[in-house]
């Protein structure tokens, strides 16, 4: 896949930062003169304050370094920093926002890196895009610094884990950002200064590169996870490794450039996985407590698992949900049924051939990308691929809980392929429901059918997973 765009990190990367505790003492007023504003007042000085918020923004960090889940900044302030001193959201909302750019402004000193204006001027004049991804609290502070340091003009977009709700390592936020800009992560290169979220999220998309640039800020998380495409010093040494990139391209002939289907889309489970022991958990936790459902309990379950596949409700709202169904409302007995719950979902077993299969389709040159009804986060079945030696493979995941419809609407399969700069025709969807399919097909793309329905209807049939590579649509 030919080279497209550069992203970037924004703190480490496009700027250095540092922080001290002097310097956050010494910017504390300006905390106090925003919660006066609304007619908030904190009885503690400024020592007390600045360790409150220092140490209240840290375990908040704690949390969602481990949920990927960034949070809307009332909720940061009341539940992590003011938590114990009864404020609440509703009385923080209006100052929440500027409470988070004060943080990130007055308790760090950022600089822009010297050379990044050349840098990005040279950068576009290769023809390549350039955006951001960055992990932030606050709505606005990345803007205003783009802004402050006059390289604005250069990036777009700007996704921010505080718009997008996760965070990187997550590696739904650069499926994100790819999709903005309607490219395949395989054509995009991604900088950045932490391993353990930058390298190892844009990987986990499936970026073609993903290179650290030292930073020495140490925020006390070990730095792992994954190995840089290259670590460079100065940002002036990325340009001779996009310049060899786009040598390379202007060499290589992919096997796809002369067939009709350039990309292919598969559902997930029963294509790429299965669970082989499918809600054994859940039946043994019914069975031991002697559980009897509501009458209408599978009509009840079908309208909670809508819910969840559109986003409507989380994955654990809707476990425990579903617990409820069974006239359970002890709280340890409703997490005992959540984690049966949790186990079934997560039990997989990849279906034999994938991983061989899906490489030798990477490596002749096609998109690959995954349409999955799923209320389970992308970064976990993509943990369950990578244990399966192909994670990375992926130029796009939609997934119904991020898009907000489901299959078989055709809104999810234009997303698929559109997002990623292609048309219907170019396009071939692997799936195994009769009514998937037909979505499918009412969106103009080929289908293929492999552990299908008895009444599916496809272009294609297909036994073994491993036979795709001999079909003559794909070779064609």
């Amino acid at each position: 896949m030919q080279l497209k765009a550069v992203f970037f990190d924004v703190g480490g990367t496009l700027e250095t930062y540092r922080s001290s505790p002097e310097l956050r003492l010494e910017n504390t007023h300006h905390f106090r003169e925003c919660l006066a504003k609304a007619g908030i007042r904190v009885d503690e000085d400024d020592k007390q304050l600045s360790q409150r918020i220092t140490t209240g923004i840290a375990n908040y960090q704690k949390w969602n370094r481990q949920s990927f889940i960034e949070l809307p900044s009332d909720q940061i302030w009341a539940k992590y920093v003011f938590a114990d001193l009864g404020i609440s959201e509703a009385e923080l909302a209006p100052i929440a926002e500027e409470l988070s750019f004060i943080h990130e402004t007055r308790y760090f000193l950022r600089e822009m890196r010297p050379e990044i204006p050349w840098v990005l001027e040279q950068i576009r004049g290769m023809g390549l895009l350039t955006g951001c991804i960055s992990n932030t609290h606050s709505l606005t502070q990345v803007p205003f610094n783009l802004k402050r340091y006059g390289i604005d003009s250069y990036l777009s977009p700007v996704v921010l884990s505080s718009a997008f709700g996760g965070r990187k390592p997550d590696p739904s936020i650069f499926y994100h950002a790819a999709r903005l800009v309607n490219l395949p992560t395989s054509s995009m290169a991604y900088v950045g200064d932490k391993i353990n979220r930058d390298i190892l999220g844009s990987k986990r998309a499936g970026f073609r590169l993903s290179i650290k640039i030292q930073h020495p800020f140490d925020d006390g998380d070990p730095d792992l996870g994954a190995k840089p495409d290259a670590v460079i010093q100065d940002m002036r040494e990325l340009l001779p490794i996009l310049d060899k990139a786009l040598r390379k391209d202007a060499r290589t002939h992919t096997a796809v450039a002369g067939c009709k289907i350039k990309g292919i889309f598969f559902d997930a489970g029963n294509i790429l996985y299965h669970k082989p022991r499918k809600g054994i958990h859940m039946r043994r936790f019914i069975a031991r407590h002697k559980l009897h459902a509501v009458a209408n309990v599978k009509e009840e379950k079908r309208k909670l698992k809508d819910l969840a596949f559109h986003g409507s409700i989380d994955r654990y709202e809707f476990y425990e949900r579903v617990i409820r169904l069974y006239g359970v409302t002890d709280p340890a007995m409703l997490a005992e049924g959540v984690n049966a719950m949790l186990l079934d979902a997560t039990s997989v077993e990849i279906i034999d051939g994938v991983p061989e299969t899906l490489k030798a389709l990477k490596k002749k040159g096609f998109v690959l990308g995954i349409i999955s009804d799923t209320a389970t986060p992308i970064q976990v079945k993509l943990s369950w691929f990578d244990r399966g030696g192909f994670g990375d493979v992926f130029d796009t995941f939609i997934s119904s809980k991020e898009i907000g419809t489901r299959k078989p609407d055709s809104l999810i399969y234009q997303e698929a392929y559109r997002k990623v700069g292609l048309r219907q025709e170019e396009s071939v969807f692997v799936g195994h429901k009769a009514s998937e399919l037909s979505g499918a097909r009412k969106a103009g793309m080929a289908t293929i059918a492999f552990n299908y329905d008895k009444n599916a209807r496809a272009d294609i049939f297909i036994q073994n997973f491993s036979d795709l590579l001999n079909l003559k649509i794909l070779n064609s």
